[in-house]
């Protein structure tokens, strides 16, 4: 695995640890994003977590483990069919709600509120 492989799947993994998404059954949860990881481009991941969090908090409490991971999941594949799908969030939402570098999802279009590329499935 290259380095850039290796810090996009941190990304994601910082995420989840931060948000303590996991839940009660790790191993399960793990599996299924180490799926998605394979199937999908971890910025798109990012983005998508980010998207199920914020859904999650107008309906406390935050949704964790299988649930949240399959509500994100969910995410993903809505955006299949969508060439240039949108985000609701700004760069500057997802770098305030992560703490990371908005770059890596967004592009170099930092203050936009539109998401700067689509992306493509990995398989």
């Amino acid at each position: 695995m290259e380095l850039w492989e290796q810090v996009s799947r941190q990304r994601v993994h910082y995420i989840i640890d931060s948000y303590e998404l996991q839940g009660e059954d790790m191993e399960d949860f793990d599996d299924y994003l180490e799926e998605l990881l394979i199937a999908y481009a971890p910025p798109q991941i990012e983005l998508a977590i980010v998207e199920t969090i914020v859904a999650s908090w107008l309906k406390l409490p935050l949704s964790k483990g299988i649930e949240f991971i399959q509500q994100s999941h969910e995410r993903l594949r809505a955006w299949e069919n969508i060439p240039n799908f949108q985000t609701s969030l700004t760069a500057s939402q997802f770098q305030q709600i992560t703490g990371l570098d908005p770059i890596p999802v967004f592009g170099n279009y930092h203050h936009s509120s539109v998401l700067a590329t689509s992306f493509p499935n990995k398989e």
